[in-house]
């Protein structure tokens, strides 16, 4: 789940210990959060960063549910076309795990041959949410501890 730290960091979700994710607007990244079960691990990913990475380590706590802010005029991910009865729009709540002892950056990422053929380290990928296989996950781990 990639995140922009000036928006909401991992720190925001440490404090607050769990948090909805919400505000995902984009119909490939909202079907991969639909797929997501709750205790499913998530890399918490800065973009818009000096260097740009994996800095932690959350779990989806709920099954994806409406986001309530797709019905919202007031707010930025208001949907004028999402209904109560047929919503678009869909949030899973996540929960602070940890948080990695150092930045897993992206040039990193690239130079790890388990994430080749991944969208996450392709140029011009925008999705904000992103399936990894489990070799991704422990590939990760394997190069820095949880705290």
């Amino acid at each position: 789940m990639k995140t922009e730290p000036e928006a909401f960091s991992l720190d925001d979700l440490a404090e607050r210990g769990q948090e909805p994710w919400d505000g995902i607007r984009n119909y490939q990244a909202r079907n991969f959060m639909r797929s997501m079960t709750p205790g499913d691990g998530v890399f918490i990913y800065h973009s818009r960063v000096l260097i740009p990475g994996i800095v932690g380590v959350a779990d989806v706590r709920t099954s994806a549910h409406p986001d309530p802010t797709q019905f919202d005029s007031s707010c930025k991910y208001y949907d004028p076309n999402s209904k109560a009865e047929t919503p678009r729009w869909d949030l899973v709540d996540v929960g602070f795990r940890g948080r990695l002892t150092s930045v897993v950056s992206l040039d990193e990422l690239r130079r790890m041959s388990v994430f080749s053929d991944s969208p996450l380290i392709r140029k011009g990928n925008r999705l904000s949410i992103l399936p990894i296989t489990e070799a991704q996950w422990t590939a990760v781990l394997e190069r820095v501890e949880l705290v």
